[in-house]
């Protein structure tokens, strides 16, 4: 898959996880999208490194479901850091 193709399902997996996660997390949409891309690439990297899969093109399920689940977890964590320093 090309770099381009990367962002944008990281972009799209982005905004899906804002959708599917309760609450409010730190930042606006474009953090959130930005991260949905930092959570597609950690994703595709976990997945490869401990299940041996990866990106294989843009329509695949296997890669939407990597690229979602990578942005979710990104996204908890963020919301986990920017719980703190919205209490100041």
């Amino acid at each position: 898959m090309g770099w381009l193709s990367f962002i944008i399902l990281g972009l799209i997996a982005g905004a899906i996880a804002k959708l599917i996660l309760p609450g409010r997390q730190g930042g606006g949409w474009l953090s959130t999208l930005i991260l949905g891309v930092i959570g597609a690439l950690i994703g595709g990297w976990l997945g490869g490194l401990l299940f041996g899969i990866g990106y294989e093109d843009f329509w695949s399920i296997q890669s939407w479901l990597i690229a979602i689940v990578g942005a979710i977890v990104v996204l908890l964590i963020w919301g986990f850091i920017t719980r703190g320093s919205r209490k100041a």
